[in-house]
């Protein structure tokens, strides 16, 4: 079976610690539940995600180098 997760065309997905995830959410001045969301079963997910757990996804960008993104893990 292959890993998706590894595939070079996935961007990196890393959980956020709740020290890193107040910061965000004081930043942009939201709730966790205002983030968009992503499904568990997303196959791009790292496997110790769990449901309410925020992943920072960083994707390459041909204008910004590099785009920062946040999900909010549901079921």
């Amino acid at each position: 079976m292959v890993d998706v997760s590894q595939h070079e065309l996935v961007p990196e997905h890393t959980v956020l610690d709740e020290d890193a995830l107040e910061e965000v959410l004081d930043e942009y001045a939201i709730d966790r539940t205002d983030l968009p969301k992503i499904k568990r079963s997303d196959p791009a997910l790292p496997d110790d995600a769990e449901i309410g757990d925020v992943i920072k996804i960083v994707r390459n960008s041909r204008t910004a180098d590099q785009a920062v993104v946040y999900r909010l893990v549901v079921e």
